[in-house]
C-alpha cells in the first residue's frame, strides 16, 4: 500500500469545479479544502507507485488546477 498527499493549488474561481472533479477520482481516501498556501489537499491510497502516480497526473490535468505538490509516505 502506498499513501500519497498531494497539495493542489488552483486557479482563482475554479475551487468548485475542481472539488467536483476531484471527488470523481478513484483512490482519493480523503479530500480538504484548505486556507492558505494550498487550497486541497488530497490522501491518496493506492497498491504501488505507478497508480499513485497515474492519480497525481489526471489531477494535474483537471482544468483550473495551478499546480501539485505530492508527499509520498512510508510505512515504518
Amino acid at each position: 500500500m502506498v499513501v500519497g498527499v498531494c497539495l493542489i493549488n488552483v486557479e482563482l474561481g475554479s475551487e468548485s469545479n475542481v472539488r467536483d472533479e476531484l471527488s470523481k477520482i478513484r483512490g482519493i481516501r480523503e479530500l480538504f479544502h484548505l486556507f492558505g498556501e494550498y487550497d486541497f489537499i488530497a490522501i491518496i491510497e493506492t497498491e504501488g507507485l505507478k497508480p499513485l502516480n497515474d492519480i497525481v497526473d489526471n489531477i494535474r490535468n483537471i482544468p483550473g488546477v495551478a499546480s501539485t505538490r505530492t508527499i509520498i509516505g512510508a510505512e515504518f
